[in-house]
């Protein structure tokens, strides 16, 4: 079997441009770096090196070895670098943006999480606005999205599905009751989870694979899921919300699911951050801690 030092030792004599230099570098004596390279020459059964009184050069065999020497001792500090990272204790403050409706989700967890690392300090900033992590300085992203973020400069961490559905109060389906279709909903009165001053779209779609869009002017439009939540339980109107924020009310009947072979267009559950490679642990204790905290809100 090869010993990674003897490869360790191959890439420093060609890297330092020769024995002495390399020696010099790595502390040792110049006579051990000299045997050991002739060792995982005898071992490989090749020539390595082509040496002289002032000149060394590499064998083409002598190149190849090199290159798969220097990506091993690329690969060693690299472990130790995510051993080390991953022995400090989490630190500082950690800035994370979260959508409406799952700090809940976060909520009951954090108490503890944030216990059991007395020198971190969370910062939550409670948005369905688009941040840009890295203009704004935003360490962890939460974010619900048809389609996945990819930006190249960003890392994701996917957690699962966040499905929407059709809800109104028992009250409001008895005032309505022939809502058997999409196409009913134009007629009524619905609430929109987004504050825009043009008309609100909503995608429909059946597991058989049918699909319907459904343009309106919502009755009420806010980012609020609280607000959506007590407006659909006073009858207001239809409400197209997260499964996830609705099971209590559902289950307690104070919500009652249309058209349930329709659901919205599913959003990816997802969490973002910079580049893996030199996270801080603060971070990457947080993106642990987002990931398990938000799998309740998940299918």
């Amino acid at each position: 079997m090869l010993d990674f030092n003897d490869l360790q030792f191959f890439a420093a004599v060609i890297n330092h441009r020769g024995f002495s230099a390399a020696a010099r570098a790595l502390g040792v004596p110049k006579s051990r770096l000299s045997r050991r390279v002739t060792v995982l020459e005898e071992h490989l059964g090749v020539r390595l090196i082509e040496r002289s009184t002032r000149h060394l050069a590499l064998t083409e065999v002598g190149q190849q070895v090199f290159e798969h020497a220097q990506a091993a001792v690329a690969e060693a500090a690299a472990v130790e670098e995510a051993a080390q990272r991953m022995r400090a204790e989490p630190r500082g403050k950690v800035r994370v943006s979260c959508p409406p409706g799952l700090q809940s989700a976060i909520a009951s967890g954090l108490p503890a999480f944030l216990a059991s690392y007395p020198m971190l300090r969370v910062l939550c900033m409670v948005t369905d606005r688009r941040v840009d992590l890295i203009h704004e300085g935003i360490d962890v992203a939460v974010r619900v999205r048809e389609r996945l973020d990819t930006d190249a400069d960003l890392q994701m961490r996917r957690i699962g599905i966040s499905r929407r559905i059709l809800l109104a109060s028992p009250s409001f389906i008895a005032a309505h009751p022939s809502i058997g279709d999409p196409e009913d909903l134009r007629n009524l009165p619905l609430l929109s989870q987004y504050e825009q001053p043009v008309s609100s779209t909503w995608s429909l779609t059946t597991g058989s694979g049918r699909s319907e869009t459904i343009s309106f002017e919502p009755r009420l439009a806010t980012g609020s899921f609280e607000l959506l939540l007590s407006s659909a339980r006073a009858g207001l109107g239809v409400g197209l919300l997260p499964a996830y924020n609705c099971r209590e009310d559902i289950q307690s009947g104070r919500l009652v699911r249309i058209l349930p072979h329709w659901s919205g267009s599913d959003g990816i559950l997802h969490v973002l951050f910079t580049s893996r490679r030199g996270m801080l642990p603060g971070v990457r204790a947080v993106v642990d801690f987002l990931a398990d905290a938000l799998k309740c809100a998940a299918d």
